[in-house]
């Protein structure tokens, strides 16, 4: 098997055409690592490590595209590579390299995301760790991402009662309206128990503060 010629494709890019009239398109540091020239001689195996090489050239460049504009789980850019490049072996092995060269971090991801999960959007625990595992972190990782805001979350709920939800607050006897808020907490992530003893603290303020009044 013989590669018949080597020309410029398109900026970076070389079309080698093969004896059989196969043509492939390989970045100029593939020409370069693997000696590509016309007239070189080349057996299938050897051709086999060059395809290789520039994919997984393309998959890796891809990732690192992909990552100039946002944060990607493992799971996520997993899924985005084996969506263009079908090779699941490949993909693998972009992974590999991407966490070895710290591009991509669950523990990073989950930390960062928590803070946002926690600080911004006041979700709850349970929410919370929903969020993260939707997004491919793994329950562990999840929870210790979590794990330091343990006294935010009952902060959080507290404010959540004295802002968003305080217009529905204003009669300890008007069921209606308490259990609407609570049905809305529980979709912030908190769950009743916490929630019945927030919103008991509440009402228990809110006495105390017109009795000095």
């Amino acid at each position: 098997m013989k590669i018949t010629s080597v020309t410029r494709y398109k900026g970076s890019t070389y079309e080698a055409e093969l004896d059989d009239g196969r043509k492939l398109y390989l970045h100029a540091d593939i020409i370069t690592d693997f000696g590509i020239h016309a007239g070189m001689e080349t057996d299938r195996e050897t051709l086999r490590k060059i395809i290789y090489a520039s994919n997984f050239r393309r998959a890796y460049q891809r990732a690192l595209y992909l990552l100039d504009y946002r944060d990607y789980t493992y799971s996520e850019m997993y899924k985005k590579l084996v969506e263009n490049y079908k090779s699941e072996a490949l993909c693998t092995a972009v992974m590999k390299r991407l966490t070895e060269h710290g591009f991509i971090d669950d523990v990073r991801y989950a930390e960062r995301m928590a803070r946002k999960l926690v600080e911004i959007k006041r979700f709850g625990r349970r929410r919370s760790k929903r969020e993260l595992m939707q997004k491919g972190i793994s329950g562990f990782i999840a929870e210790d991402a979590l794990e330091p805001y343990s006294a935010a979350f009952e902060e959080n709920l507290m404010e959540l009662l004295r802002t968003k939800h305080s217009r529905y607050l204003t009669d300890r006897e008007d069921k209606r309206s308490i259990e609407k808020v609570k049905s809305a907490l529980v979709r912030y992530g908190y769950d009743f128990t916490e929630i019945n003893h927030a919103v008991k603290e509440y009402f228990d303020n809110a006495d105390e503060f017109e009795e000095e009044n």
